[in-house]
């Protein structure tokens, strides 16, 4: 066997796809540093399975898929092939040749396969044992491995030996033993623990079948009993419904009678009402006529009373208004008096006011004039003092003036002679920078121009790619959700349909029966499956089934009867069958007015369909059942029919005949009328998704194949705005310096002209203000002397006025005083005077007001007194009217005690009726509360049979007993066997099925026990004879390590000699081997003593002995040779030369000595920076000898 080839892509830095074809001899794979050499190791290395990526020089497993370059884009997936010749067989497949491939996706997901076939690492790993290949063997050997041979610890390099011993298949075997082992001493304890609680169970599950059985038997005695006192009690009450049926018919037709005679007494008596009502309505009107002539009468004399009692009123306010006149006259008078008092005393406190006003304006005017003055020599001070601050401010403002201007003539013809001097180098320069600016900007243009294009270009394909992007990932998780969506509409659908097939839900006895419906034909099925039910009934229709649902329909009595055996025989438990032979449907029920009632939605049988040939069935089964739509109606519908009717709500409450009531929830929102509906739902459900999934993944694939299109044009026109950026950039600087040199030689010209402007201004000011500043020094000082003597001059007169000032306020303040007093009296009197004014006037308007009144009540006197004649002559005529209203209402009194006569008669006559009416009805009500009761009786029965027994009253007659016809030894045996019963207490009798279900299971157990307690004891000897077969296997093959590393030693040294140790205070399996070398000359000395390429000799010598002593296929040496001289090298090169009879050997190299000894090379190189390629040489040995 040997490595015919290996295939690279997008491994690491090769790119390309690349193949490598080796034959037996040595091939040399030679390089510059940083080619990708290595990576040939490291591809052979990861294919064969290694999974840490520090192993292979990278920091994650993803650094293996090419990363791409400047030129390249990244690749999405690695990988590795190799493939080996197999003709001698020596792995265990049979091909003669075998390809390893191993793959890897930035996505995260890899593969391996073996001759294009899926498989496992495992496999690859198993496929590699005891060959010497694979990532833990010695056939790739690199820097790192020589490192770790030459510097790790003892126990790091058993690796390497356990390979070269053959003992890592047996190692696996034992790990695998060992892990076997573990988990059937958990299994054990497992089943242990079961065991135990089995054993608990068992006893008394024994003892509660064994009572089961007692209980069994004692049910079918009684089951005897009871039918025969079924039968007797049945025909006995079909007899008394007979007998009360024929009693309720007479009671009925006699009713009828009655009900036709008060109907016509009902008549005559409506006439007789119509007749009275209509002279009441005559005396009515004839009362309400007396009534008003009365009222009317009554009215005018309170009228007459009124207009008497107004004259009298009249008389007494004319009396009244002569007095108060006179009191108002004289009022006035007073009045009149104290207001010619008040106007004079007003006239005097006038002309003291008018004195005081006076005396205080003139106080005020003086304090006003003083105050202005002295205000106006206070400014006049400080004005005084802030010039002599200015003028001091200003002298030495202009001495520094001065000064400044003997500096700046100095300076100033300095700048202009060095101004003069740059403006003759600055117009030399100035053309030539307007031709290189024009240039540029032309070139600049042209290349913005380009970019914009390519830019607009760009964004277009940007924005598709940003809307690509963006629907693909609203599709993804569209996708996403849909799938997520698809998997559990498809779980739930495979739970229904297993809960459907396993008949879950349903008794142990049913699954058993149902499991036989292949086999039985007569099985139909079911009640559940066999009824179809709107989802709205669903609820109702189950609870009006009750238990029933779960019953057996079968096509015959032969069918069930056939099943029963089956169950008793094989003690499965009980079941309830129905034979479509045996079953008659019902009539519905007897009030089918109910029907019609508020709430009531219909029959139960009329909400399901199911197959004609199960009507009959339904209509048994449901056909009793009233379904209404709340509770609230359920009740009034069983009040209103006395609680004889079945019913139940869309909610599934039951209402029961006789006044029972079940409800409340449900222990869970599942049943088995709907399984059928949901299983269709969720297949119309997951076959939508499913289309709908496809379409999305079309829709996904289209938008990445038109996404990947836009990133290659992207792609292209980035590296075209690359190249544009860096013409545009060139050109925008060189316009930006040409701009630049302008725009300094502009500022500069108009900076000198502004300069020069300046200076010749500065210069003629200087002239100018030099002679003026020392004569605005001495008038300066003139000044201030004047102004100092005026201050003092205006201060003395502020004095004297503030003196003036403070003799005024005393006078201004009494004159205010005084006129203030005078204005305060002023205005008292003016109100007073006020006051007096408005009490003349309205004793004035009140004498004008009696005079009137006065007048008008004489003339009140005479209008009201002929008034009351008119109502007297009124008052005469509606007496007489009075009159002939009571006689007229008279008659119509005797005409209604005449009709009341004849209608009381007729009453009585009503209500003997009614009476007897009354009675048949309760007798009717009676009658058929007792045939109700009755049925009840005999449905009662008949349901304890089949809810009890199963037993129809047909299948009862069958099993009668002719010699039980005394009912109270009947009542007695039932009395016996119900008490020895109850004397049982709870009975289990599902105990019989459980006791044999778990003895079975115990069994089973105990035989596992059994089974692992051996398989425990197999594991520890095959570990035990694995353990000694590797010691003794060990032992013989390191020392035979152990001497050809010595002689392999001395002849890569030329002397010398190489020894391996096993640590002896550990495990043989376990211990550390030390390895110690004494090259030629040199004492026995630590490896660590070595210089770099003694260790590295060493270690080739190591890897030769194993070689030697079990050769591997192949083997591939990477640069291991680095650290040698070039003698030791040829060494080297020779001794490989000898290996290559048995081991096919791949050297990566850079050294000329080991290139010399390959038959073939392969150089890779990187002609396109970051991606390697393959040249291939072949050296003939003629050639090398050259």
């Amino acid at each position: 066997m040997y490595l015919k080839s290996i295939e690279v892509q997008g491994f690491k830095s090769f790119a390309n796809k690349i193949l490598f074809e080796f034959h037996n001899g040595i091939t040399g794979i030679v390089g510059p540093n940083g080619s990708g050499k290595s990576n040939v190791a490291d591809a052979v290395r990861w294919v064969l399975g290694e999974q840490r990526a520090k192993q292979l020089r990278g920091g994650s497993m993803q650094d293996v898929i090419f990363s791409g370059t400047e030129n390249r884009r990244p690749l999405s997936y690695a990988s590795v092939a190799i493939t080996l010749d197999n003709a001698d067989h020596q792995l265990p497949v049979d091909y003669h040749e075998v390809t390893v491939t191993r793959k890897l996706y930035r996505s995260g997901e890899s593969e391996y396969l073996i001759n294009g076939t899926a498989c496992r690492l495992k496999d690859v790993n198993e496929l590699f044992y005891d060959t010497g290949i694979g990532k833990e063997g010695y056939s790739i050997i690199g820097q790192g491995q020589i490192d770790k041979i030459l510097s790790g610890k003892p126990e790091d390099r058993r690796e390497l030996f356990d390979e070269a011993a053959g003992i890592v298949k047996f190692k696996r075997r034992k790990y695998l033993s060992v892990r076997k082992l573990e988990d059937e001493r958990q299994n054990l304890v497992r089943v242990n623990d079961i065991l135990s609680e089995l054993e608990k169970q068992v006893e008394p599950l024994r003892r509660q079948s064994e009572t089961a059985r007692i209980y069994l038997k004692k049910k079918e005695e009684l089951k005897i009993y009871d039918i025969n006192m079924f039968l007797m009690d049945t025909i006995r009450l079909k007899e008394q419904i007979e007998t009360a049926q024929i009693s309720l018919d007479d009671a009925v037709r006699e009713l009828e009678e009655a009900k036709e005679k008060h109907e016509e007494l009902k008549n005559a008596y409506e006439k007789q009402e119509q007749n009275l009502s209509e002279t009441e309505l005559q005396m009515e009107g004839c009362r309400t006529r007396r009534n008003e002539k009365t009222l009317t009468k009554q009215q005018t004399e309170s009228q007459i009373q009124v207009l008497e009692e107004q004259i009298r009123t009249a008389k007494m306010s004319d009396t009244h208004y002569d007095q108060r006149l006179l009191v108002i006259a004289k009022e006035l008078k007073e009045y009149g008096g104290q207001k010619t008092e008040f106007s004079k005393e007003e006239e005097q406190l006038r002309e003291k006011l008018s004195g005081a006003k006076k005396e205080e304006m003139q106080a005020e005017e003086s304090l006003k004039e003083i105050q202005s003055q002295i205000a106006e020599l206070l400014a006049a001070v400080e004005g005084k003092k802030n010039d002599t601050m200015q003028l001091l401010e200003n002298r030495a403002s202009t001495r520094a003036k001065l000064q400044h201007y003997d500096t700046m003539m100095e300076q100033t013809k300095v700048q202009r002679a060095q101004m003069n001097q740059r403006l003759i180098e600055m117009k030399s320069n100035s053309g030539e920078q307007e031709a290189q600016l024009k240039k540029y900007e032309e070139e600049l243009l042209a290349v913005q121009q380009e970019i914009e294009k390519q830019q607009a270009e760009s964004s277009r394909l940007e924005c598709e790619i940003e809307q690509l992007q963006k629907q693909l990932k609203d599709q993804n998780e569209q996708l996403r959700i849909g799938q997520t969506t698809f998997h559990r509409e498809q779980s739930r659908l495979e739970s229904l349909r297993n809960l459907t097939e396993r008949y879950d839900g349903y008794g142990g006895s049913i699954r058993k029966i149902m499991e036989r419906k292949e086999e039985e034909r007569g099985l139909l099925g079911v009640v559940a499956d066999l009824i179809k039910v709107d989802k709205t009934y669903e609820i109702a229709i189950e609870t009006a089934l009750g238990g029933n649902i779960q019953n057996i329909v079968t096509d015959s009595e032969e069918t069930a009867k056939r099943m029963i055996a089956f169950l008793k025989r094989n003690k499965y438990g009980r079941a309830t069958f129905l034979p479509l032979t045996g079953i008659n449907g019902t009539a519905g029920i007897r009030q089918q007015e109910a029907l019609r009632e508020k709430g009531v939605i219909g029959l139960a049988s009329a909400l399901v369909t199911a197959e004609p040939k199960y009507q009959k069935l339904v209509d048994h089964l449901l056909g009793r059942t009233v379904v209404v739509h709340t509770i609230d109606d359920g009740i009034a519908l069983s009040r209103k029919y006395r609680q004889s009717l079945r019913i139940v709500t869309l909610e599934g409450e039951l209402m029961n005949p006789g006044g029972s009531m079940t409800g409340g929830s449900f222990k869970n929102a599942s049943n088995l009328l709907s399984r059928r509906r949901e299983i269709e739902e969720y297949e119309k459900a997951v076959r939508r998704l499913y289309q709908e999934m496809q379409e999305m993944q079309s829709a996904v694939i289209r938008d990445k194949e038109k996404r990947t299109a836009c990133y290659t044009n992207l792609e292209k026109i980035r590296e075209i705005l690359q190249t544009l950026y860096v013409k545009q950039n060139t050109a925008k600087m060189n316009l930006a310096q040409a701009r630049e040199k302008q725009g300094e030689t502009s500022q500069a010209f108009t900076d000198i002209r502004r300069e020069g402007m300046r200076l010749e201004s500065q210069m003629a000011e200087i002239l100018e203000n030099q002679e003026s500043i020392q004569m605005e020094l001495e008038t300066s000082e003139l000044l201030e002397k004047e102004f100092q003597r005026r201050i003092q001059l205006l201060q003395e007169e502020v004095g004297q006025k503030k003196e003036k000032e403070s003799l005024c306020l005393k006078r201004a303040e009494t004159a205010h005083l005084e006129a203030a007093a005078l204005e305060q009296k002023e205005v008292f009197l003016q109100e007073n005077l006020k006051r007096m004014e408005e009490e003349m006037l309205r004793r004035l308007q009140e004498e004008e007001k009696l005079r009137a009144g006065k007048k008008h009540a004489a003339n009140d006197i005479s209008g009201r007194q002929q008034q009351i004649s008119e109502l007297q002559q009124q008052i005469l005529q509606l007496e007489e009217e009075l009159d002939a209203a009571k006689e007229e209402l008279a008659s119509y009194v005797a005409q209604k005690e005449k009709l009341q006569t004849v209608q009381k008669e007729i009453f009585q006559r009503r209500e003997e009726l009614s009476r007897h009416i009354s009675e048949l009805d309760k007798e009717i009500f009676r009658l058929d509360s007792k045939k109700t009761s009755l049925d009840e009786q005999t449905e009662k029965l008949m349901n304890y049979m089949w809810e009890e027994y199963e037993l129809t009253y047909s299948h009862a007659l069958e099993m009668r007993k002719e010699e039980l016809l005394d009912p109270a030894l009947l009542k007695k045996e039932i009395h016996r066997l119900k008490t020895e019963i109850k004397t049982l207490g709870t009975v289990n009798v599902n105990a019989i099925e459980d006791y044999k279900t778990v003895l079975e299971r115990y069994e089973f157990l105990k035989g596992q026990h059994d089974d692992l307690v051996e398989a425990e004891k197999t594991l520890i000897q095959i570990i035990e004879e694995l353990d000694t077969a590797m010691r003794k296997q060990f032992q013989e093959q390191f020392a035979k390590i152990a001497k050809e590393f010595d002689s392999v030693f001395k002849q890569l040294f030329g002397g010398g000699k190489g020894t391996l140790e096993l640590l002896e205070e550990e495990d043989i399996l376990e211990a550390g081997i030390r390895i110690i070398a004494q090259p030629p000359g040199k004492k026995l000395q630590n490896m660590m003593q070595l210089s770099g390429g003694e260790k590295a000799l060493t270690a080739i010598a190591l890897l030769f002995a194993i070689q030697n002593l079990k050769p591997s296929p192949f083997c591939l040496l990477d640069e291991i040779e680095a650290a040698l001289d070039d003698s030791n090298v040829t060494r080297f090169a020779k001794y490989l030369h000898k290996l290559t009879k048995h081991t096919q050997f791949i050297v990566i190299t850079h050294r000329r000595g080991t290139m010399t000894a390959a038959d073939r090379l392969y150089g890779i190189t990187m002609q396109e920076k970051g991606v390697s390629t393959l040249v291939s040489v072949n050296l003939l040995e003629d050639e090398l000898e050259k």
